[in-house]
């Protein structure tokens, strides 16, 4: 592990909760499944085209965010690297671009808490490298965006 994710830094770390009507085993089940994933992740607007998807510890998904601005497409390449996976109880990944020296690149950590009347609370934190990053991303609407594919996971858990 890189001395950049040794600590956690509430300095540097996002939060996003989402309380969700199913059973912890249906939703971390979307999680695993790669057409799923390519059908709910993403913020509002934006499609996901999966390229690889090798969803295990060491393995990687490697996606475009696909969208359409002012009647172009564009294009947002993608790689989460999956460090650990427990099945049921968390997933953590690291998230950035393709690029293999990304210095933009961040620790997710999603666990699934379920609760006695069946639903499952979804933590996902994310670890920025730095402070000044996280505020860069939170700008750029970090929040509203991944509560908006916490919605489109719900969404998808109805259909």
């Amino acid at each position: 592990m890189t001395k950049l994710f040794e600590t956690w830094s509430l300095e540097r770390e996002i939060v996003l909760v989402k309380v969700l009507k199913h059973r912890r085993e249906k939703v971390f089940a979307a999680w695993m499944d790669p057409a799923a994933l390519a059908q709910w992740y993403g913020p509002e607007g934006l499609a996901i085209d999966s390229h690889e998807a090798d969803i295990r510890a060491g393995g990687h998904w490697r996606f475009d965010m696909v969208g359409h601005f002012e009647g172009k497409e564009q294009r947002f390449p993608n790689l989460m690297r999956f460090l650990e996976i427990v099945p049921n109880e968390r997933i953590v990944a690291d998230y950035g671009t393709p690029d293999p020296e990304d210095p933009d690149r961040f620790r997710v950590t999603v666990t699934f808490d379920e609760q006695s009347d069946g639903k499952t609370v979804l933590t996902m934190r994310q670890l920025h490298p730095s402070r000044e990053r996280r505020q860069v991303v939170m700008a750029f609407g970090a929040v509203e965006y991944g509560q908006q594919t916490l919605d489109g996971l719900a969404a998808w858990l109805e259909s």
